[in-house]
This record gives structure tokens, sequence and C-alpha cells, in this order.
């Protein structure tokens, strides 16, 4: 069950990050792979700074923060080639 629940929080939070970052669509598995990598980014980094994410929200506050970071960094890489 939380292998759905990571999932679908994984969905979510690349659909948002696309949406704060102005990218164009990825459709429903580049949302996936995005908000997926995102969560175990902003785990890593919320991790750094000392804090915890709890509960539904705060996962998906943390995925949608590290998807944010990882379409950034994605973006600044594309620029330079």
């Amino acid at each position: 069950m939380q292998l759905i629940w990571f999932a679908l929080i994984g969905l979510a939070a690349g659909w948002l990050a696309g949406q704060i970052m102005k990218e164009g669509e990825r459709g429903l598995v580049g949302n996936l792979v995005v908000g997926v990598i995102g969560a175990i980014l902003g785990g890593f980094l919320i991790g750094i700074l000392g804090f915890a994410a709890t509960g539904l929200l705060g996962s998906l506050i943390t995925a949608t923060l590290g998807a944010v970071v990882l379409l950034s960094v994605l973006r600044q890489v594309r620029k330079r080639s």
C-alpha cells in the first residue's frame, strides 16, 4: 500500500513541479519519474537541513520541492549544452 501512496505522491509532485516551473507536459510517466526522483532528492535535502516530513502533506511538499530542484538543475544543464 505504501508503494501506491508513493506513486500517487510522485505523480502529484511531478505535476505540481511542472506547473511551478512552467515546464511542458511530460505525461503520466514523465510526471511519475520526476516526482519519484524529486521525492528522493527532497527527502535528502530536507534531511540535510535538519527537518523531517510527516504525513501526506509533508510528503507532498517535500517531493514537490525536490522535483522543482530537479527541474531547475535539468534546465541549467540544457542551457549549457
